[in-house]
């Protein structure tokens, strides 16, 4: 019997929904449900054979109990070891090798001393560094958003430089991006499950959460509809992340990505609305069972982005 488990924190809507939807499908030999963890001893594990990952983002000890059970066979979906290793800047410079347009974005140092640093530890950095260059490149309005992080925690809009200065002071130790504002005339969020399945959503960033997701929205051009197919597939690919949903806004006609590292997206109910919820579950029920048939007990079953693939001479 191979079990399918779903690891999970606060969420109520989809995680009974997605073990519910594996277990009416009666694969034989396959179930599904919410991780048990008791023990976790180095190099034991193996109970599950698939492990939907939505809370270790969150819980350290989860994010180690994950890369354990990776190591002794379970395929971890999202990838332990590459979510704990990429960044919203690192994802930027490699969608860009990838061809997929983004706002024009530089990571910057944090405006204080990390812990147990002082001036001596930072050297090698020029002071003062080239602002104007900076700001030059990025141009105002802009926003200003944490290097590595997500929902919409300390992401600020900027006018001017003046706001800039002022901002950055209020950030302490965190590294953030500086990102060109994209003036858009549409904007989508998209679900990718599996490198293949992919749900484009039209979106409203500027609503409040519960009214984001847009119900019965306009036509949308048929060629646009390819083109982000296209990228959000590109970026996924090229990540490796098997549950992602990928942001684009759209100007003159353009898609650019915005935001498309994002491992656990929100997939509640009451949020994405029923019809993407619906679609959610099946796709990633559909999903899970077919890792659940592919996983080879004792091995390594994680997937791994091109970027890995190519890095390490992958097959």
């Amino acid at each position: 019997m191979k079990k399918i488990g779903i690891l999970f924190g606060m969420e109520d809507t989809f995680p009974q929904a997605f073990i519910e939807r594996v277990n009416s499908k009666n694969e034989k030999d396959i179930i599904a449900e919410a991780v048990s963890i008791d023990k976790v001893i180095q190099n034991k594990g193996g109970e599950y054979a698939v492990i939907i990952d939505r809370i270790s983002q969150d819980v350290p000890f989860y994010r180690a109990f994950l890369k354990n059970a990776a190591l002794t066979g379970t395929n971890v979906i999202n990838n332990p070891f590459w979510w704990s290793a990429d960044d919203k800047f690192f994802n930027n410079a490699l969608a860009d090798t990838l061809g997929v347009p983004l706002p024009n974005t530089v990571i910057l140092p944090s405006a204080e001393h990390p812990t147990d640093t002082t001036s001596n530890s930072f050297r090698n950095l020029k002071f003062p560094l080239d602002w104007e260059g900076i700001f030059e490149y990025v141009k105002f309005p802009a926003y200003m958003k944490p290097y590595a992080g997500g929902g919409w925690k300390n992401v600020y809009r900027l006018e001017n430089k003046e706001e800039f200065w002022e901002k950055h002071k209020e950030t302490g130790q965190l590294v953030m991006l500086l990102q060109e504002e994209i003036v858009f005339t549409e904007y989508f969020r998209v679900y990718c499950l599996g490198c293949k399945a992919v749900k484009i959503m039209q979106y409203e960033p500027r609503n409040q959460p519960h009214l984001r997701y847009v119900l019965d929205g306009p036509p949308v051009d048929k060629k646009l509809l390819a083109t982000i197919k296209d990228y959000t597939l590109r970026l996924c690919k090229g990540l490796g992340y098997d549950f992602n949903t990928v942001e684009f806004a759209v100007r003159d006609g353009i898609p650019y990505a915005i935001d498309f590292g994002n491992p656990a997206p929100d997939a509640d109910v009451n949020s994405v609305g029923m019809e993407n919820f619906e679609w959610v579950v099946e796709e990633s029920a559909k999903m899970a069972i077919a890792a659940a048939k592919k996983q080879k007990p004792g091995k390594i079953n994680l997937t791994w982005g091109t970027f890995m693939k190519d890095a390490v001479g992958l097959k």
